[in-house]
This record gives C-alpha cells, structure tokens and sequence, in this order.
C-alpha cells in the first residue's frame, strides 16, 4: 500500500492514522517534499482519472495563469501535477494495483 500525501493535510492524516490503526504500514509519499515523477503522475492519472486527480478546485489551480487552465488535455494535466504536486488531489492510495483518490466513505469501505 502506498499513499501520496501532504503533510499539512488534515484529511491525509486523518486517513494515515485510521490507515496505520487498522494494521497497515502504508508507504508514505509526501507530494510537495518528496515530488512525484511525472510518469508516476501519468500512470496515477491513467488508473484513477483526470477529473479525479486533477484538483481543480485548489489554490494552486486559482493561482495558474488562464492559459495554463485552458485547453487541458492528459499530457498538460501530466505536465501542471508534475510541475505542481499540489494539484494532486489527496490523499491517493494505491492498494494491489487499485488507486482510489480521496478519503471518502466509499474508499475507507474498500481500503480498511
């Protein structure tokens, strides 16, 4: 199991600690100190879903310039996550090949 995180996140470690409570040892990828590579980025992407990844709703994403918004494709959506961790919605947890993205009920069902 390996999650990418953010170390400020509350969400991340609320999920880190139920994650650890429940008796596993995730390995821990922290986004902004750690980076992520941008095939790692891809392949994240590619199993979960642009929309799903792609956290457009973050101050990071408010704070790009209009023309790095616009005609967003999977490459450009690669390349703005690779060079900016932090549109990476949180916390991504990958499990036996399987990548849920958030910490929602749904995926604390499946993962805990």
């Amino acid at each position: 199991m390996r999650i990418w995180h953010l170390k400020t996140c509350d969400t991340c470690r609320k999920a880190i600690k139920a994650l650890q409570g429940a008796g596993h040892e995730p390995e821990l990828i922290d986004v902004r100190a750690d980076g992520v590579d941008s095939a790692t980025v891809e392949r994240l992407m590619v199993a979960a879903g642009r929309e799903k990844l792609l956290n457009t709703r973050s101050t990071t994403w408010r704070g790009l310039d209009d023309a790095e918004r616009v005609d967003l494709d999977d490459a450009k959506a690669v390349a703005l996550m690779f060079a900016h961790p932090t549109l990476i919605k949180r916390p991504v947890i990958e499990v036996d090949g399987t990548v849920y993205v958030g910490w929602t009920k749904d995926v604390q069902a499946v993962v805990l």
